[in-house]
């Protein structure tokens, strides 16, 4: 089946699946991610699908998501045994590949870290990584507006100040960082500076 074939269904099969808002945060994370991997020479179809399918888990329980990890023996961290909103991106990776038959590698590495990002990040986990963020159905965080020219402009810097933003939020509200998302920020901080 080509790609394009494989979004189409992606989408018929997800409208059903997915509530009414999270699906309409998928589609604008697929056309987002498409959109930048026309701009960086990504592939655009591999972006569309790794799009559609970052949340295919997210509207299961978080006691659904870990009983899959247990059964098919994906490690589990401490952080997302605790933290429901992580855990997601590991079980849409096996449930990429398992449900909707996607074995191609970038597409689920793309799937496995667009939650918490990590170091020295493919393009296509990049692109991924940031349409979830600045799709345009998302609520306006802290530096939309500049996150977004960045993402079209600077994907580096782009990631950088998300992963900067993210880890200040964290700290500020109290709540624990998953150590991925630590390593993504350490590593990407030496190369951009934020005051």
């Amino acid at each position: 089946m080509k790609t394009i074939e494989i979004s189409q269904k992606l989408r018929k099969e997800l409208e059903k699946q997915l509530k009414p808002d999270r699906f309409d945060h998928t589609l604008g994370v697929a056309y987002t991610a498409s959109s930048m991997a026309m701009l960086y020479g990504a592939d655009v179809q591999k972006a569309l699908i790794a799009g559609m399918l970052h949340d295919c888990a997210k509207c299961m329980s978080h006691e659904e998501q870990v009983k899959i990890c247990e059964k098919n023996k994906i490690d589990i961290s401490e952080v997302e045994r605790r933290n429901h909103s992580l855990l997601h991106a590991k079980v849409g990776m096996y449930l990429a590949r398992t449900k909707y038959d996607i074995y191609d590698t970038e597409i689920l590495n793309a799937i496995r870290w667009h939650t918490t990002g990590r170091e020295n990040m493919s393009l296509l986990e990049k692109i991924v990584y940031i349409a979830d963020f600045i799709e345009p159905n998302r609520k306006a965080l802290d530096d939309m507006d500049i996150i977004r020219k960045e993402a079209f402009t600077d994907l580096d810097l782009c990631l950088a100040h998300i992963l900067h933003n993210s880890v200040i939020y964290l700290k500020t509200i109290g709540k624990e960082c998953d150590e991925a998302t630590m390593d993504a920020y350490n590593y990407y901080k030496n190369f951009y500076k934020f005051t």
